[in-house]
């Protein structure tokens, strides 16, 4: 599914290579993985938020995620208010990571979203986080950027770099600071 999505994102973009994005989750050294998240009820809360997973971006390109019945992700809007990710056990929930960012040159944005506690409900999440081979260099694809223009917004980077700067801060960090070019005004 994340393959698909992935291929269809770039014949939006009118890349050539539909699989440009996918074929890096389809690698044999797929820095990919799986995770189950179980948030226990929190019935001391009685109406007050607690954070069950702080916010953050995530680093890889791609995040497929499933879960049940039971409220708690919310994504971040522009100028910082938060606004809830329906509960609907019958859909995925589809997240740009900071390297889908990267490769598309900010076409696509990372969604910067948290999650939290029930105070009524316990909540399973089932993730999927798409990752290229740690060796991959990631940067603006070229077919992005304009003809005899560099107009790429970040510097080139290995997976493995940007994982290790992202492991070497804080969860809520934006690591793509560090990675992005310094324009000149």
């Amino acid at each position: 599914m994340a393959c698909d999505i992935l291929e269809m994102l770039a014949d939006g973009l009118l890349i050539q290579q539909k699989n440009v994005f996918s074929e890096l989750l389809m690698d044999n050294q797929s820095d990919s993985i799986f995770r189950l998240n179980h948030y226990p009820p929190c019935p001391e809360l009685h109406g007050n938020n607690l954070i069950g997973f702080g916010e953050h971006t995530d680093p890889q390109i791609i995040l497929v995620l499933r879960s049940h019945n039971t409220s708690g992700p919310e994504i971040s809007l522009t100028g910082g208010s938060w606004i809830p990710v329906p509960a609907d056990q019958e859909s995925f929930f589809i997240n740009v990571g900071d390297s889908l960012q990267v490769m598309t040159n900010g076409r696509f944005k990372s969604v910067r979203h948290r999650v939290l506690a029930n105070s009524y409900k316990s909540r399973v999440s089932m993730i999927y986080f798409g990752g290229p081979p740690l060796s991959e260099k990631i940067a603006p694809l070229p077919s992005l950027l304009k003809e005899g223009n560099d107009n790429s917004l970040y510097k080139e980077f290995t997976w493995f770099e940007y994982k290790r700067s992202v492991h070497k801060s804080r969860l809520s960090d934006n690591n793509l600071c560090l990675f992005e070019k310094i324009t000149a005004s």
